[in-house]
């Protein structure tokens, strides 16, 4: 049964509902990322993957606004988004069985054909509960939109699930040229800077040398399974990896004495 919108559930909070909002920050980011000489070649990549945080924009919006526009280099048809479930647990892997996804920038087509394939291919449930309110993949959204208008999307939520059934998945879907994926994932949540720093620095390392058993010694990423499965997935597949960007909540706030953690990079 495929229902026929994904409503925005969270519009007003973790990110603006208005749309001259979101550009704005849009802007405001964008200027700064042009600026920088560090990143200069890499928004010249064409990335088969990203990984981008999900916190609110304030927080972490600069940071998966550099993977989203890098992202957008690449044509696709299609971009798979894959994040952990906040709200609701369920055994599996949801996917999004509706028409259409909600933005504030306007509505995305879920590709319900390629959806289908997926599940007949790799079996999927569908946990409807767990994605009206999950920000982990909806934020991710409005990017998309905004830099790849014309793209169909997918949302896929998992909470009990195997790291190791969504490495085939993520294989799978890198071998589709006419497909992207965007893995949803924040990092530390709620240590002091310097020790987020340190434990970031693992999942970082993990991300850089595509290396599982890094991120198996430390890394607190709340997306730990989809970003464990990336990285499985890409080292198979002889891709590279980079970071395009990581900060912390202190970077907003200045207050250092509990943070969380954001990275964004790339595979191709």
């Amino acid at each position: 049964m495929i229902l026929d919108i994904r409503k925005a559930g969270n519009a007003g909070s973790f990110y603006p509902a208005n749309p001259r909002d979101i550009k704005r920050f849009i802007d405001v980011f964008n200027d700064a990322v042009n600026e920088s000489k560090r990143l200069k070649e890499a928004l010249k990549l064409k990335p088969k993957a990203i990984i981008s945080p999900h916190a609110g924009y304030i927080y972490s919006g600069f940071t998966a606004n550099i993977a989203h526009r890098v992202l957008a280099n690449r044509e696709v048809k299609r971009v798979v988004v894959i994040g952990p479930s906040h709200h609701v647990y369920f055994h599996g892997l949801s996917g999004s069985f509706f028409k259409e996804y909600e933005t504030p920038f306007g509505n995305i087509e879920i590709d319900t054909d390629y959806l289908e394939l997926i599940n007949k291919n790799f079996g999927l449930v569908f946990a409807k509960d767990a994605h009206y309110k999950e920000h982990s993949t909806e934020t991710q959204m409005p990017f998309i939109k905004y830099y790849q208008p014309d793209v169909k999307v997918i949302e896929l939520i998992y909470s009990d699930y195997s790291s190791d059934k969504m490495a085939k998945i993520i294989k799978w879907l890198l071998e589709d040229s006419l497909t992207s994926v965007v893995i949803s994932t924040d990092l530390s949540h709620f240590y002091t800077l310097q020790k987020a720093n340190t434990l970031d620095s693992i999942c970082i390392s993990g991300i850089e040398k595509l290396d599982t058993n890094i991120l198996d010694v430390g890394c607190e990423a709340c997306g730990i399974l989809g970003l464990k499965a990336v990285v499985k997935a890409s080292k198979e597949l002889g891709l590279k990896s980079i970071v395009f960007d990581y900060r912390t909540s202190a970077d907003v706030t200045n207050d250092s004495s509990s943070v969380v953690g954001y990275v964004s990079a790339g595979v191709y």
